[in-house]
């Protein structure tokens, strides 16, 4: 079951997360170890979670966390926002970045991805969103999370932000 919760259950669940988060980028083709695992947990709960209009979804079975996603307004002044615009065309920046929702996380074990769960989690994520336009960045060779993107309705805006990501739009009901 795929459920939105609030900043505190999202900081009281960052450990089962970091789990998940170390599963899921701790293979090909991430290869993240226990220490980028838990310098993301950080990074999430204590800046993260504070972050204006954030949401986090969590699919749960059994009272297992089996995968997370989420995101909070993006704008000028926060590292990636700030770090995009530096690398994209100003009239892109200035179409699709500030009160955007930026789509940071998306994370599904490995042994449950192909079940839907990254779609399920994805979709709530963006459910009724004030915003105008949602940004995330994705590696640029294929990966599951890409297509995943691509098939929700996501959009290359520029190809090859930094030698290693996309950076991807949609535009949000």
């Amino acid at each position: 079951m795929t459920l939105l919760v609030g900043r505190r259950a999202a900081v009281r669940l960052a450990d089962e997360f970091r789990e998940v988060y170390a599963a899921a980028f701790g293979t090909e083709p991430y290869f993240e170890d226990a220490e980028q695992a838990e310098t993301w947990r950080q990074t999430f709960t204590l800046r993260h979670t504070g972050r204006e209009g954030f949401r986090c979804a969590v699919v749960r079975e059994k009272g297992r966390v089996l995968g997370f996603g989420y995101g909070y307004t993006g704008g000028y002044g926060q590292w990636w926002t700030d770090r995009v615009a530096s690398l994209i065309a100003p009239e892109l920046s200035a179409e699709w970045l500030g009160d955007h929702f930026e789509f940071v996380e998306l994370a599904v074990l490995p042994g449950h991805q192909g079940r839907g769960l990254g779609a399920a989690l994805h979709d709530a994520l963006l459910a009724g969103l004030p915003h105008r336009r949602a940004v995330l960045s994705t590696w640029r060779f294929d990966t599951p999370a890409r297509r995943l993107y691509l098939n929700r309705g996501w959009s290359a805006l520029v190809e090859d932000l930094d030698g290693e990501s996309s950076l991807f739009g949609r535009v949000l009901p």
